[in-house]
């Protein structure tokens, strides 16, 4: 008799992403995952971020499908980085980033910054290993992102909306932004920043220092439904 044996990839996953975040635990060292569409602006946030975190001895992990792109404009900033690329994933997933992790120094670093590949969706469900997710929402997606990609939304210890020098030409409602994400997510703080300009980089640098410093708590990964919506609940190709 030939019997088939199916298992869960995303359960997998999620038992690499727990040995990844108790090697980190035992490192004393935070990981904090960002997430955002493509142009969002996840590597020019890293870059205004990272010189401003000077006291921390700083690693980064830069997901990307193809290049080296991000992580060179990265590597110029003086911090070890490893380019992680999925060869067409549209996420990250915990055993990529194990193996990341491997090529990095652990001892000689107390934060881990974890770029992401642009997507708003498949990445929320995905659990690294990290301490926290962050989510960057530019002002030129529109401000009914809340309500169509709700799981990220309710995923995030904080969400950065950048680009806000250019909230004078676009029809970014934030009351209504605001509004829907606080359904989801009634704690996490909200960061206007233009990486452009530079304008609250120093508040939401300053957040992030609390955070890597264990004086804000955050949490990992929920595993909660989000209005009927399951994470892990629809397929992805591997």
């Amino acid at each position: 008799m030939n019997i088939k044996v199916l298992k869960n990839v995303l359960a997998a996953n999620d038992q690499v992403a727990s040995r990844n975040r108790e090697q980190l635990a035992a490192k004393k060292i935070t990981a904090i995952n960002f997430i955002s569409a493509p142009g969002a602006g996840k590597t020019s946030l890293l870059e205004k971020t990272i010189p401003a975190l000077k006291q921390f001895r700083l690693g980064v992990l830069e997901g990307d499908i193809a290049t080296t792109r991000d992580g060179d404009r990265i590597a110029k900033l003086g911090v070890p980085v490893v380019q992680l690329l999925t060869g067409g994933a549209c996420h990250l997933e915990a055993p990529l980033v194990q193996r990341g992790l491997c090529e990095l120094n652990l001892d000689a670093l107390d934060l881990v910054l974890i770029e992401n590949v642009g997507n708003i969706a498949c990445p929320a469900e995905f659990d690294l290993g990290e301490n926290a997710k962050v989510g960057i929402l530019s002002v030129t997606e529109g401000h009914d992102k809340p309500g169509k990609y709700p799981l990220l939304f309710h995923e995030v210890s904080a969400l950065v909306l950048n680009k806000v020098d250019l909230l004078p030409y676009t029809n970014f409602d934030y009351d209504e932004f605001l509004r829907d994400f606080r359904k989801l997510n009634a704690n996490a703080p909200v960061f206007q920043v233009s990486c452009r300009t530079g304008q609250g980089i120093g508040e939401w640098a300053h957040w992030l220092e609390h955070v890597a410093e264990g004086e804000i708590h955050v949490h990992p990964h929920t595993h909660t439904s989000v209005e009927g919506i399951q994470p892990h609940s629809h397929p992805h190709k591997h």
